[in-house]
């Protein structure tokens, strides 16, 4: 299966931020929606991934200061990214070996939506749990 099928269920506004707003907004932004990362625009397209760990990072190193600073500078860039037609578990895999969580969905350089590991997880187990399912119906019809 496919992030596009992942894609389908989901309402479509994305949150997200740009280079120029600040730390201190992307932070108020990601604690308020109560969510890990956002993906980072500049001049509509993604130029990077705001997340929990670079907000910690950079306070980290340089204290309550950065809060004032832009987000273009402190971000992980460039974004890693996915497209829809992506395997999941290709998708699972990419993100164990960068040690990420959080993957935009890119078509033609447009943004399509922004996934989660526990979003590929919470699928990865709901399908298993369809199998298991449909398993323990055809042995007791057997």
């Amino acid at each position: 299966m496919t992030i596009a099928r992942i894609l389908e269920n989901r309402e479509s506004s994305l949150a997200s931020c740009s280079t120029g707003e600040t730390v201190r907004e992307a932070a108020e932004m990601l604690a308020e929606r109560r969510i890990g990362a956002l993906p980072v625009f500049e001049s509509g397209r993604i130029a990077g991934i705001f997340s929990e760990r670079d907000l910690l990072y950079c306070i980290a190193r340089e204290g309550a200061t950065v809060l004032e600073r832009q987000v273009g500078e402190v971000m992980t860039a460039p974004a890693i990214t996915v497209e829809a037609d992506t395997p999941v578990l290709d998708a699972l895999q990419l993100m164990t070996r960068r040690r990420i969580r959080h993957l935009p969905v890119v078509q033609n350089e447009q943004v399509l939506g922004f996934i989660s590991i526990g979003d590929l997880v919470k699928y990865r187990m709901d399908k298993l749990e369809t199998e298991r399912s449909q398993m323990r119906e055809y042995i007791q019809t057997a």
